[in-house]
């Protein structure tokens, strides 16, 4: 009995391992030494949307700070009492229900998770490529897909974020962390392959 029940702690530490964020989040090539399936799951993505690889790794920096399972801040009824979150957004990407919905019967497939790595980041792919054929915006162009992925297409059409100073500072964020990844990946990209050094 003690045999079959020791195992259970230390697969529970392991499977909360493989979730966890990566402990340098500011390289991009730190990043893909510590989780190379997310090097897998980013190329895949690339060659599917053509997303630069360094877009949407900058963009799911943003949203979710690369935690599995990220949700809003609550709401707080009269400023005091816990009243449900402020919107629905959801995991890695922070992608909301109904916008979940639509990628799922669109691409994603009904299996697909929020929670998952290589799910979520297909989601942002999907998202930057309806983006570019919507509203017409270059899927290297950091500034403008964050300025549509949280405003929506509708929203971004009708410059919403022209009254949110806040979100252009944050996409401008954004936008410097895609260059600092591309610079970086730049320098990593041709080692991050099966059979590289760290492999």
């Amino acid at each position: 009995m003690t045999r079959l029940l020791l195992p259970l702690p230390l697969l529970l530490a392991l499977a909360g391992c493989a979730t966890a964020p990566p402990s340098n989040t500011e390289n991009i090539c730190a990043i893909f030494r510590e989780k190379p399936d997310w090097h897998d799951a980013a190329l895949k993505v690339q060659k599917k949307w053509g997303a630069p690889v360094p877009v949407p790794m900058a963009m799911m920096y943003q949203e979710s700070s690369f935690k599995q399972d990220a949700v809003p801040p609550r709401y707080y009824f009269l400023g005091i009492i816990p009243w449900g979150r402020v919107s629905s957004a959801y995991g890695y990407a922070q992608a909301k229900d109904e916008t979940w919905a639509d990628y799922k019967k669109d691409a994603g497939g009904w299996g697909a998770s929020r929670d998952d790595f290589a799910d979520a980041l297909d989601f942002m792919g999907w998202y930057m490529n309806r983006t570019q054929r919507l509203n017409g915006i270059s899927k290297w162009d950091a500034y403008g897909q964050y300025l549509n992925y949280h405003e929506g297409w509708t929203g971004y059409r009708n410059r919403s974020y022209d009254r949110k100073a806040w979100l252009k500072t944050v996409s401008q964020k954004v936008q410097a962390r895609a260059e600092k990844f591309s610079a970086q990946y730049k320098g990593c990209e041709s080692s991050l392959t099966r059979g590289g050094w760290f492999w």
